[in-house]
């Protein structure tokens, strides 16, 4: 498998370009709009023919580069079918795999940080979105975010996964770029060790977290699979027109 991981400064968000040798297909897990050129720049240097961007979820803090990259590159739009999003391709689910060339895709629903809230497996990698950060987790205080949920995703579903499967978070906000299931189980603050579930949704009602100052825009936008409203004001127009640049392999 042909692997990079790229990163968008503006949201600290990892986008993932998976890539099959033998048929020069590709998929984008988390694309960001504003770094929409990167991604094809990026595909375009490594002779891969994108088939699919894959979100795991309608994120509150930036806009997918899904509708973009369809209208560049003909790739189809999958995403959660729980969401039900009318502008998507593929809806994804649970216990079907995405097939692509020789990817092999496995959706792990986990919900939590958003209702409907998807990992996704390929061979001994985890892409966890914003359900497992690096030593963290997603919040829970919006889109029909549950604590209890998250709690049961994580230990239940992602901390049966291997030890040693590699853990590839959404985001990170100390340059930090994987992890592993058994250094997340020894070492999570929230979720690892004994932590017990009452005292993981007591953690989470007492964060006391600013309300996200984009995620009036970037939720109806995703729910357009990646178009920017036209209304968003100029203080936050880089999260429509900024290009990422780092690109890491």
């Amino acid at each position: 498998m042909i692997f990079r991981q790229l990163f968008e400064p503006v949201s600290s968000t990892y986008t993932y370009l998976l890539g099959c040798e033998d048929s020069g297909l590709a998929v984008l897990i988390d694309p960001v709009l504003p770094a929409w050129q990167r991604d094809l720049e990026e595909l375009q240097r490594l002779g891969l023919k994108l088939a699919f961007t894959l979100d795991t979820h309608i994120h509150a803090d930036h806009i997918t580069a899904a509708r973009k990259l369809r209208e560049e590159t003909g790739s189809k739009v999958a995403h959660p079918a729980i969401d039900a999003l009318a502008c998507a391709d593929l809806g994804v689910e649970e216990g079907v795999p995405l097939q692509v060339g020789g990817l092999r895709i496995e959706p792990i629903f986990t919900p939590g940080h958003t209702d409907g809230h998807h990992a996704y497996r390929v061979g001994e990698r985890v892409f966890t979105g914003d359900a497992l950060l690096i030593e963290g987790c997603g919040r829970t205080d919006f889109q029909n975010g549950d604590a209890r949920a998250l709690y049961h995703s994580v230990r239940g579903k992602l901390f049966a996964l291997p030890d040693d499967t590699l853990v590839y978070p959404g985001h990170d906000y100390k340059a930090r770029r994987v992890s592993s299931i058994s250094q997340e189980k020894a070492r999570n603050p929230r979720l690892g060790g004994e932590q017990s579930l009452e005292a993981f949704e007591k953690l989470m009602a007492e964060l006391g977290l600013a309300y996200p100052k984009f995620i009036d825009y970037a939720v109806p936008g995703n729910r357009a699979c990646g178009r920017c409203p036209g209304d968003v004001p100029e203080d936050l127009q880089q999260y429509c027109t900024q290009i990422g640049e780092t690109v890491q392999g």
